[in-house]
């Protein structure tokens, strides 16, 4: 069914979807404007619909531009728009991505993944022929969204006013991308789905992912008629879950995995329409949750877990980690049990953990290495992201590290304005290390062999999965397939832009490549086969049977895992002169004062090193002084505060100033073990002259270094606001504990016979936490309110210990009876 003519809308061949009933508001609103956000759930049609509706209007004349975030979403959605059209892809809509462009000089919508077009705008400020920018799927947040957008809006601002920008997106933070646009048009579609149950199956604690979700695929394949689609976190998973499944069905269901890596044929397998009478069970990542459309889904199963790309800047290392979905996520998967017809969504995990997802999927720009895009801050001449309209700021450490990086790898200079260098890494489109690395190695002669290397790291799954590089270059090399032969002639592109040209016939290893990309993970094996230090510092291991174990040095590429070791991925085998050649810049000679925790002493030395890498030390006298004292904190760093011998006085001391700074803030100072140990070089080195090893601190040295911290003025005022006892009545004095929340006061409820009012501190401001005990210093009772514990329950407490403790007094007015720490005499 054709849509438009009875509301005025162009007549095109497209079938009469949901986001029909907003086409008039959608094409109002850039009529009439130039920014606009739509808002419509998976199956509504806004990728294919919008896109053509828009090509006839009267203000585009030119091309538009349709982001999607992946290479799978963009092929499937011109592949579709140009099949409604009547067409082959590459005539009126095409795509572009790295590996793949299929474009004419018909072409007027381009569908492009959202880094291509990052790269359009910074080569093409203008945009010059491109009438219109669609981000869709935008609730995704990518970075090169993220990125795109905030460029988009600063051409349209400063040289495109009729540029228009449609923002499209499944579960938007609608609020929040309108303030971003100036609050546009915001279009709504409500969709069209049916009825979903949502069921939920409780993981057993313990049991694998891929066993949970095997278990339910076969409960629901005997129950539940249709196709079936599983969400899991990632490619093992994936295909864990697929031998698992092996062998369980008949000829009539159709198993096909569904992640980035796979093939093209793999990926266009997984998602068309399983053949009449069969049956289809796509095992998927979140690849499939919104950007695609699988048809015939009748029956989800969400393992409830995503795997998601973690940037750790102190060690410039992505890691992947396995968390929870976000509530968005877990309704948008469920909703694809609901897109022909009324189905069923399993959960693998109890009812009332839904409430405690987050409600989105964290943006990439909060945990993502951003030296790409300080690299292009640079380029687009911004020194101060905040200056650009991102919807979440750039982490500031985050960015610190990726300029450092860049400075360090020639790209940026000192004032992080971009060098020539900088100028042609930009132009390569490979990461920023990868690049550095090709332009060096063309130095060389080894531009091509760099530049595969590359695309080998940038694009997973070709040369197979060994971890040495050298041997996945070498099989990449020969590698049969389309996609294989793409990445050559990419990397056969992007040689020939630098400095030396070809060099088709170089040869040589992996690791000295990589030096210029990874100096920072360069590997000395230590603690035994397969067992690494990095020049980082950070550990690395990789299993005893990989030939690699055995090599005395490494260069990472990749390794994933968390804290002090990680799993290594990929890397290559390199020598110390390698190292000494490549590297000679970084290795640094000289005398140092450093903390050996065996012994827990300070000793010197003199080292030639690598970062953490030390190649060879000679014993130097011990050292003395503030070196010393500084080498000390160090080893505090190390193993923190409880290596030092403080004192009782010491610790009532940090605990007395730590509740003033917590009760009353500034200027009383932070006292926490994480606030110290950043002060180490206030309150300890100072203090320290004579000492060598921690075993020789001396205790009193400690008290007077925490003194010192407070303010010379305040120091009268501590003994008043945080006294170390409380004067009972009776004129006894009791300790007040503050090593808990709040301050807290033991006593025996006798000596508070005759006291009206509730013991307090700070000032009176803050009450005394008040554990009255027995005679026998046995707890009675806590109390906040003293008069209203007289008033109130004691009546109880007192019938209970008059029959406990006869000898002992216990008045029925308690505030007006004397206190007293003695019992009655005999007889009375």
């Amino acid at each position: 069914m054709a849509s438009g003519g009875e509301r005025g809308l162009p007549v095109l061949p497209v079938p009469v979807l949901p986001v029909h009933d907003v086409l008039p508001e959608i094409m109002a609103a850039l009529s009439d404007g130039n920014r606009a956000v739509l808002s419509a759930p998976p199956g509504a049609g806004k990728t294919t619909i919008v896109p053509l509706v828009l090509l006839d209007q009267p203000w585009c004349s030119g091309k538009i531009i349709l982001l999607e975030p992946r290479r799978l979403a963009a092929r499937a959605a011109a592949g579709r728009m140009a099949a409604l059209l009547g067409e082959q892809v590459g005539e009126t809509v095409g795509y572009r991505m790295r590996l793949d462009n299929r474009i004419s000089g018909r072409t007027r919508i381009e569908v492009v993944t959202e880094g291509v077009f990052a790269r359009m705008v910074l080569e093409e400020p203008e945009l010059a022929g491109i009438s219109a920018v669609i981000f869709d799927e935008f609730h995704e947040r990518s970075l090169d969204a993220d990125f795109g957008l905030a460029l988009a809006l600063d051409v349209q601002s400063a040289l495109r006013e009729d540029l228009r920008v449609l923002v499209m997106s499944a579960t938007l933070d609608v609020e929040r991308v309108a303030a971003l646009l100036d609050h546009p048009p915001v279009i709504v579609s409500e969709g069209r789905s049916f009825p979903v149950e949502i069921r939920h199956r409780d993981r057993p604690a313990g049991e694998r992912i891929e066993d949970s979700v095997t278990s339910a695929i076969l409960a629901a394949h005997g129950g539940e008629e249709g196709s079936i689609l599983a969400f899991l976190p990632g490619q093992g998973e994936i295909l864990r879950t697929a031998e698992r499944l092996e062998g369980r069905f008949g000829p009539q269901t159709l198993i096909a995995p569904l992640y980035g890596n796979l093939s093209q044929a793999d990926q266009d397998l997984a998602i068309r329409p399983a053949p009449a009478g069969m049956r289809k069970i796509v095992l998927a990542t979140s690849i499939a949750e919104t950007s695609i459309t699988i048809d015939g889904v009748r029956v989800v199963i969400d393992s409830g877990l995503q795997r998601l790309p973690v940037f750790e800047p102190a060690t410039a290392i992505t890691r992947l980690e396995t968390v929870r979905v976000s509530r968005a996520s877990a309704d948008q998967r469920a909703g694809r049990a609901g897109r022909t017809e009324p189905g069923t969504a399993i959960r693998l995990w109890h009812a009332g953990q839904t409430a405690a997802l987050p409600a989105f999927t964290p943006p990439q720009i909060l945990s993502s290495d951003l030296s790409q895009l300080a690299l292009d801050l640079a380029h687009w001449g911004v020194k101060d992201p905040a200056t650009l309209r991102f919807l979440d700021q750039p982490p500031a450490p985050a960015l610190s590290e990726a300029r450092a990086l860049l400075v360090q790898l020639g790209a940026l200079d000192a004032r992080f304005g971009l060098t020539q260098k900088g100028h042609l890494m930009r132009r390569l489109a490979l990461p920023p290390r990868l690049s550095a690395m090709a332009i060096s190695a063309a130095t060389e002669g080894l531009g091509l062999l760099a530049c595969q290397l590359a695309v080998l790291l940038t694009e997973q799954g070709l040369g197979g999965k060994d971890l040495d590089l050298d041997e996945r270059l070498r099989r990449f090399r020969t590698e049969r397939g389309s996609r294989a032969d793409a990445a050559r002639a990419l990397a056969a592109r992007l040689s020939r832009s630098l400095p030396r040209g070809d060099d088709a016939g170089a040869t040589s290893s992996a690791g000295p490549l990589l030096l210029h990309a990874y100096p920072d993970r360069v590997a000395l094996q230590r603690g035994g086969r397969g067992r690494f230090v990095m020049a980082n510092g950070r550990g690395a291991e990789l299993p005893e049977t990989e030939r690699l174990a055995a090599s005395r040095m490494l260069v990472i590429a990749d390794l994933t895992g968390r804290a002090a070791q990680g799993r290594v991925l990929a890397a290559a085998e390199v020598s110390r002169a390698d190292v000494q050649e490549q590297l000679r810049a970084l290795i640094v000679e000289g005398e140092e004062c450093f903390f050996d925790r065996a012994s827990r002493q300070v000793r010197a030395r003199r080292v030639t090193r690598l970062g953490a890498i030390v190649f060879e030390e000679t014993p130097l006298p011990k050292p003395r002084g503030e070196a010393a004292a500084r080498a000390l904190a160090e080893g505090v760093r190390e193993l923190g505060l409880a290596a030092l011998p403080f004192s009782r006085d010491a610790q009532h001391l940090r605990q007395r100033v730590g509740f003033l700074h917590r009760s009353i803030g500034d200027p009383w100072p932070d006292m926490s073990e994480d606030a110290l140990l950043d002060r180490l070089e206030d309150w300890f080195v100072p203090f320290q002259g004579a000492s060598t090893s921690l075993d020789a601190v001396d205790a009193g040295s400690l008290t007077e270094g925490l003194r010192s911290l407070v303010p010379h003025d305040l120091r009268r005022d501590l003994d008043r606001l945080a006294p170390t006892h409380f004067e009972a009545p009776t004129g006894q004095r009791h300790p007040i504990r503050y090593d808990g929340e709040e301050p807290v006061l033991a006593i025996r409820v006798q000596e508070l016979y005759g006291l009206k009012t509730h013991p307090a501190v700070a000032g009176g401001r803050l009450p005394l936490l008040l554990e009255l005990t027995s005679p026998a210093h046995r707890p009675i009772q806590t109390t906040r309110d003293l008069p209203g514990f007289w008033a109130g329950s004691w009546k109880d407490v007192r019938a209970e210990m008059r029959g406990r403790y006869p000898r002992h007094p216990w008045p029925d007015r308690p505030d007006e009876a004397l206190p007293t720490t003695r019992a009655k005499p005999r007889g009375t």
